[in-house]
């Protein structure tokens, strides 16, 4: 299958979140903590372990956490004295990637991670992935217990951004499984519901952008999405994002939301290019190359600077470095997977 969460991001798992301003342990479909950070010059082999930093401003407005797994990675390479792979994780660490709020208190998930955001004048990359029947009971099944229960979440969440800046990547998968048939057609009703009611509420706070999501390039034509994301509100949302943990390059991913945003109104998109530095994998059967592929790069970094009046970011959703699930020797999906990470940063160019 293309791209479901199982092999776009992982398993939600809830984190602790600390005090505000402090530094976050957070969770999400992609992991069990936060993601990494960068400081402006890259320096030497794990030089700046410890020190991870944000990224100059500008193009790069995205929150670096300092704590993710990659950060907390380069910190156990350089204190077990290996400068080399330290400095590859350093690739992964530097940059801003998506927060994935966990299950267990939205609000104050959401709430730590854009308060640490605007203590550093950035702004806030969320995902969000608790849809109710997620993923098909497959690597990344869960969700809310039902619909109340989501709406309940998503306030939660709302809440916890507050007024505060965030970008929102919202349920990636949910609208592909009710297109592919994966989710039972009897939930697709509420589904539908759910998401153009997500877009309505999280457009309620004052700063915040929504991006639904809306497959890759090696899915299906847009043909097949443009009613479904009129029908789930993509009219009340800023855009739509492609190629989330998926493996798509960014040309054939511009190319294809182009098309599809011909459909819908001209709406902008994101690409999700974390690892899609080698494009896809074509080296195994169709329906398992999304999952841990080998040989993998990571892509162009996160900026909003893409040359392309339509394409409002490059973004890092996927936390390179996740497993998608226990295929191809990998951990259960969403655990941090040192050899792959190290596999992504030694294969970028």
């Amino acid at each position: 299958m293309y791209g479901s969460c199982n092999g776009r991001s992982g398993m939600v798992r809830a984190g602790a979140v600390a005090a505000v301003g402090a530094v976050l342990l957070l969770a999400g479909c992609s992991s069990s903590s936060g993601s990494s950070g960068s400081s402006p010059g890259s320096g030497g082999a794990g030089k700046n372990a410890g020190a991870i930093g944000q990224r100059p401003g500008g193009s790069d407005p995205y929150w670096v956490n300092p704590d993710g797994n990659a950060a907390r990675q380069v910190a156990a390479y350089t204190k077990d004295g290996d400068g080399e792979n330290a400095g590859l994780i350093e690739k992964i660490a530097r940059q801003p990637v998506g927060e994935w709020i966990g299950p267990d208190d939205p609000e104050a998930e959401a709430k730590g991670f854009t308060e640490a955001a605007e203590k550093a004048g950035r702004e806030a990359l969320l995902v969000l992935y608790n849809i109710p029947h997620r993923d098909c009971g497959q690597f990344s099944k869960g969700g809310a217990a039902d619909g109340n229960a989501y709406r309940a979440w998503l306030e939660g969440v709302a809440k916890g951004i507050g007024d505060r800046r965030a970008t929102v990547i919202l349920e990636p998968d949910a609208l592909l499984h009710m297109v592919d048939g994966c989710t039972p057609q009897e939930f697709h009703e509420e589904r539908y519901d759910l998401l153009k009611g997500a877009v309505e509420r999280l457009k309620q706070q004052p700063d915040t952008r929504v991006y639904m999501d809306a497959g890759n390039a090696g899915w299906r034509t847009p043909d097949v999405l443009f009613r479904p994301l009129r029908r789930a509100g993509i009219a009340a949302a800023d855009g739509f994002a492609v190629n989330v943990s998926n493996f798509q390059t960014t040309a054939a991913s511009t190319d294809f939301g182009k098309q599809l945003s011909a459909k819908i109104g001209d709406k902008p998109f994101v690409i999700d290019t974390s690892r899609n530095g080698n494009g896809p994998y074509s080296g195994g059967a169709p329906e398992e190359n999304w999952c841990n592929p080998p040989g993998r790069a990571l892509g162009e970094t996160p900026t909003t600077d893409t040359g392309d009046e339509l394409v409002d970011a490059y973004l890092w959703v996927k936390r390179p470095g996740e497993s998608d699930g226990d295929c191809k020797g990998g951990p259960k999906a969403g655990d941090w997977w040192p050899e792959y990470a190290l596999g992504l940063a030694r294969a970028t160019k």
